[in-house]
């Protein structure tokens, strides 16, 4: 037997604590709820930010910043990390997402060159820095560049270009 099984089978469950049922109960008279207040009401509750009517930290903090709607979510995985793979291997999202390297919401996905890659791969992402595409044709692989979301910039000169094409006929 040990000593942790001492007790077992002697209370299985529980009990019930009855509140507001005399001295006797334990729980008695104020029925834990101490004296008085707000607390000892029914239906109280606290706003969760409450700072005991201080002048809230959000409040006193200045704004500051925003938040860009049309940014793109760029996921970045450096040459190093496509090792995992093996020779001769196709790499897309798909396979990224698998290995658990790309994982999450993101818009574009772009390879970085830090580390060295000996497998000779191919890669398809949306960007690819400089380094990392020399690294990937030097190891022999191959690097395919997959079409993603224009950014909103690229769309209102586009959108420029043809209304000044329009204009021009």
């Amino acid at each position: 037997m040990m000593l942790h099984e001492v007790n077992q089978g002697i209370r299985p469950f529980k009990k019930r604590r009855r509140i507001g049922r005399g001295p006797g109960s334990g729980h008695g008279k104020t029925a834990g709820r101490g004296h008085k207040g707000a607390k000892s009401r029914a239906g109280y509750s606290r706003k969760p930010m409450f700072q005991g009517g201080a002048m809230p930290m959000v409040r006193r903090v200045p704004k500051r910043g925003f938040h860009n709607q049309f940014a793109i979510k760029i996921r970045v995985i450096n040459v190093s990390d496509l090792e995992i793979f093996d020779n001769g291997a196709e790499v897309n999202l798909e396979t990224l997402n698998e290995k658990s390297l790309a994982k999450g919401t993101f818009d574009q996905l772009k390879v970085l060159g830090n580390g060295e890659l000996t497998k000779k791969l191919q890669v398809a992402a949306h960007r690819f820095s400089k380094s990392a595409q020399e690294k990937i044709e030097k190891a022999g692989g191959e690097v395919v560049i997959v079409p993603g979301p224009t950014p909103v910039k690229e769309k209102q000169k586009a959108a420029k270009a043809a209304k000044k094409a329009a204009k021009a006929k």
